[in-house]
């Protein structure tokens, strides 16, 4: 049987570098991490159940066992920020922020009760999480937030900026601060307008029609809105992240970490418009 693969030579060249060794120090050699992660991929692209991997990626219990401590170890959110520090723009003239109402199959239900709150809940669409997302000026991928389906969408912007400060080799502090905050009228709150301003970030949020005008808010920036929206849909191509299959949160955002890691892979292959 032929597998289709997703990542080319250039890629693997890019990625292979930021993963953990392949043999470490202490114990046996790891099997092939380029199968791994096509592996995992293929997974994230068709939605199948774990016990449907087919064995010429890997064995399916092999490749679970692997996910678990990549997870648990944070590497697949290491890759993502390495993979932005190698960008030559990093996007920081503006980040926009949005999240969408993912669907949770009826298997991301029973997860064991000793484990804290798994991000799950029931909004207007059904059982669901919603996964809450930060992207730079580019479209590209940031940070990522997970909660149940019926939580407000300004109960992620804390997350999204605990996270996602960039190292650039350079001597000083990571930088987490964009120019600008583009988001839609469901983030239009006065303590987080004020919040931006206090750090120095233009808020271009429109106001609600029971608010006064933002006087910070700019027709013309948040046209660039639409590009955290098509970054959504370029995420939900993976079938592992357009529907939730998974009953620990952490397991199903893995997949929308690998799916980001693809978006950001791609986007060195592929050159930019210019503006």
């Amino acid at each position: 049987m032929t597998i289709r693969t997703l990542l080319t030579g250039p890629m693997w060249a890019r990625l292979s570098p930021l993963l953990p060794p392949q043999k470490p120090r202490t114990g046996r050699p790891a099997r092939d991490h380029w199968r791994f992660i096509e592996a995992v991929l293929w997974l994230a692209r068709t939605g199948a159940p774990w016990r449907d991997l087919p064995a010429e990626l890997m064995n399916w219990r092999t490749a679970w066992r692997r996910l678990q401590r990549w997870t648990a170890a944070g590497v697949w959110e290491r890759v993502v920020d390495a993979l932005r520090a190698m960008a030559p723009d990093a996007g920081w003239e503006a980040h926009m922020l949005d999240s969408t109402v993912v669907r949770a199959h009826a298997h991301a239900a029973g997860a064991r009760r000793r484990t804290s709150g798994q991000a799950l809940g029931r909004s207007r669409g059904g059982f669901s999480t919603k996964l809450h997302l930060r992207c730079d000026g580019q479209g590209r991928p940031v940070t990522f937030h997970l909660t149940s389906g019926e939580r407000h969408d300004l109960i992620g912007v804390g997350p999204l900026f605990e996270r996602g400060a960039l190292r650039t080799g350079r001597r000083g502090r990571p930088r987490w601060k964009p120019a600008a905050v583009v988001a839609d009228k469901a983030y239009s709150a006065a303590w987080l307008l004020e919040a931006l301003r206090r750090k120095g970030i233009v808020p271009v949020i429109p106001s609600r029609s029971d608010q006064r005008e933002n006087p910070d808010f700019g027709r013309e920036a948040y046209r660039g809105r639409n590009l955290v929206e098509r970054l959504v849909g370029r995420l939900k191509q993976f079938r592992r992240v357009a529907t939730r299959y998974d009953k620990l949160a952490p397991h199903y955002l893995a997949f929308v970490q690998l799916a980001s890691m693809m978006v950001w892979l791609r986007t060195f292959d592929t050159p930019q418009m210019p503006t």
